[in-house]
């Protein structure tokens, strides 16, 4: 069996947790408006790029449980 598929999906992030973990607001048609729990990937760590809260992020969201997600990008502005 091959890697699951992921959902990518934009949002802003609301608030920085520990462990390089933030709370992410999702838009989109059926995301709209829900909060999330989402971390960083490993190359953003690797790369030391920085998020701050109002950064707009791409996530990737598993099929089995979409209440967590990646952090893959950082839009500019």
């Amino acid at each position: 069996m091959g890697k699951e598929e992921k959902i990518e999906v934009e949002g802003v992030i609301v608030e920085p947790l520990p462990g390089a973990k933030f709370k992410v607001e999702l838009k989109g048609d059926s995301w709209e408006g829900k909060e999330i729990t989402a971390h960083l990937s490993g190359k953003m760590q690797m790369n030391y790029i920085r998020i701050l809260p109002g950064d707009k992020v791409t996530i990737k969201l598993s099929i089995y449980d979409p209440s967590k997600g990646i952090i893959t990008y950082r839009h500019k502005n």
